[in-house]
């Protein structure tokens, strides 16, 4: 058997990571790990807006209101989202993904950019009864901010994080943040 090349394009390829990058949330191109993490043949991503591994048109728009709120000045970005499977015996599924990377220019978050995208549904659980908002809600807890932090994130007051927080508890059964987020990342 022989060997690819040792090239750019053969590490793209065949990186051990879902790997895409964007113009203006657009998919200008991806690797194979990303196609086979969202069951999605390149023609169904490639050209397309990100909006299509997404639950919700909302989740998207958010999600993207976020990413200019909190890159750092190297137009870097982190974080855990629940994200679509496209197509395939899994299509229509949803999944916790780790998303990181960076925009290219970071006066212009969107015009540009690499992202890796690494499938968490082996290590964590969706619970497919939260809403849109209470996933996104989780997923900032898990991060460890704050209700403050998060109203501030979400454009909602830290009371209505409250009690989105307090819906999540009765859901998976927890009596405390620090229960909650455990439970959310062992389900």
């Amino acid at each position: 058997m022989s060997l690819p090349p040792l090239d750019y394009r053969t590490a793209f390829d065949l990186a051990p990571i879902g790997l895409v990058l964007s113009r203006h949330r657009q998919i200008v191109d991806c690797n194979r790990h990303l196609l086979e993490m969202f069951g999605a043949e390149r023609e169904q991503l490639v050209g397309r807006s990100f909006e299509v591994l997404y639950p919700t048109h909302e989740e998207f728009e958010r999600t993207g209101q976020r990413i200019v709120a909190s890159l750092d000045r190297q137009g870097w970005y982190a974080d855990d989202r629940v994200m679509k499977r496209v197509d395939g015996p899994r299509r229509g599924e949803l999944f916790w993904c780790h998303v990181s990377g960076r925009a290219l220019d970071p006066a212009q978050p969107h015009a540009a950019g690499i992202w890796a995208f690494e499938d968490l549904s082996s290590r964590r659980v969706l619970k497919t009864d939260f809403t849109a908002r209470e996933r996104e809600i989780a997923a900032l807890l898990i991060e460890g901010l704050t209700s403050k932090l998060i109203g501030k994130r979400l454009a909602i007051s830290p009371r209505t994080v409250d009690v989105y927080r307090a819906r999540l508890m009765r859901k998976v059964g927890a009596s405390t943040t620090p229960e909650l987020v455990h439970k959310l990342l062992s389900t």
